[in-house]
């Protein structure tokens, strides 16, 4: 194993090397003129500067090990070092401090990859402004819209601007599992409570105490897991499947669906008592075609993100092609925006993204333009040809491509031209 070492003569010195770049690794004697080990091991304790130390002593005892390892010590040798032993200890603490680096960058990794990129609309604006101020608080909160709107992403962000940013943040897909899997997945259960349970299992409720759980599409609950979600949020407590002793737990409810619970309930498909308690603080994220003018910028934050997962050079998404996703209605929203820009990332070249790097459907597509009056006969025959020039446009005039792109058969895309007087 090779390793870059420096020395310090003394305790005062090796703490001012370590203050200025600290290292990897520390070897620590105890006994040093100036400052001993214990005095140094203090010191960057209370500075908050975390290297890990190793003590190294020839008056090992039990009590002077007690006392390093609680001033932060990774651990204790004694002299004279055994060479083999002395190797063995120095990798591990190599190897800690490596895996708690890379822990470290991947939690990192995940808070930018779930950050809020709030845009400059003003529904986006409201949205935000009232997650704030239901996140200091304690009340339920119920995230309402389509699929692909980014609920998940606003639910975390709820969670990290709270006082429990520092426990767990816990996500369940109530739509994914069956009705005896969800229960289990939400309050754990017992051993042998069911066939297959052979150990006691701690539920997703019980492990994120005093933390936030997400429930994701909670529109599709059945009718009796919403009786037991009910009582949980009367109550702040639950049984395990299978158990008798009630476990009381403090948790964040944070719920989403881009169903119609109103709708839901009149029908007599989701309880009242229950959508009123998780009603407390709606919060409402408008679909992608109403906040177009957020568009640019979660563009070019998805190439970012995208392009520096793919080790690729882009640095520009060329006008055209930010125009054309402008006027895309975007059917699932944010999702399909990250969708079509990892795509073009993965396909193309960099280092500018260009029309030719979007899919068909989105070149294809035009902005709504105003009916200036028009008859429904003009108002329609008016956009179909300006949605056959675009396609035509942008496939160079090659008429068999532009009717894949429309989703036509070319046959009939003829009989479109001659009869909008198109290339006549």
């Amino acid at each position: 194993m090779e390793c870059d070492v420096a020395t310090a003569g003394n305790g005062e010195q090796a703490l001012s090397a370590i203050r200025k770049d600290p290292p990897d690794l520390v070897l620590l004697d105890l006994q040093m003129p100036r400052m001993g080990g214990i005095e140094v091991l203090r010191a960057l304790r209370k500075e908050g500067i975390d290297v890990p130390a190793i003590v190294i002593t020839a008056h090992g005892s039990i009590e002077t090990a007690v006392e390093a390892m609680k001033e932060g010590a990774y651990d204790f040798i004694t002299k004279p070092i055994d060479a083999n032993h002395f190797d063995i200890v120095v990798r591990k603490a190599l190897e800690r401090e490596g895996l708690k680096r890379e822990l470290e960058l991947f939690s990192e990794d995940a808070d930018k990859r779930y950050r809020l990129i709030i845009g400059t609309s003003q529904k986006m604006k409201e949205a935000v402004e009232t997650a704030k101020k239901a996140a200091i608080s304690k009340a339920t909160v119920l995230l309402l819209g389509e699929s692909g709107t980014g609920k998940e992403v606003f639910a975390r962000a709820i969670h990290n601007w709270s006082e429990r940013k520092d426990q767990p943040f816990v996500a369940i897909n109530c739509v994914g599992l069956s009705k005896e899997l969800l229960e289990s997945e939400l309050f754990g259960h017992e051993k042998g409570a069911f066939t297959g349970a052979d150990q006691q299992k701690k539920g997703k409720m019980e492990l994120a105490n005093g933390g936030t759980v997400f429930l994701d599409e909670i529109g599709d609950v059945s009718q009796e897991l919403q009786t037991k979600l009910l009582r949980f949020l009367q109550e702040r407590e639950f049984d395990r499947v299978g158990g008798v002793r009630p476990i009381r737990v403090d948790v964040r409810i944070i719920a989403a669906t881009n169903r119609d619970l109103d709708g839901a309930v009149k029908e007599g498909h989701f309880r009242q008592d229950l959508y009123h308690r998780l009603n407390v603080v709606p919060i409402t994220l408008a679909p992608l075609r109403e906040r177009a003018e957020d568009i640019p910028i979660l563009a070019h934050h998805f190439m970012d993100r995208y392009a520096k997962e793919a080790k690729k050079n882009f640095s520009e998404i060329v006008a055209d092609a930010l125009k054309q996703l402008c006027a895309y209605e975007w059917p699932g929203n944010v999702r399909e925006l990250g969708n079509v820009i990892e795509r073009a990332i993965v396909l193309g070249r960099g280092p500018r993204l260009t029309l030719q790097d979007l899919p068909s459907r989105v070149v294809a597509s035009v902005a709504r333009p105003s009916i200036d009056g028009r008859s429904y006969r003009d108002a329609m025959e008016y956009y179909r040809r300006e949605l056959i020039l675009v396609a035509l446009e942008r496939c160079h005039g090659n008429r068999a491509a532009a009717a894949r792109a429309l989703g036509l058969h070319e046959k009939y895309l003829l009989r479109l031209l001659k009869s909008l007087r198109i290339g006549s």
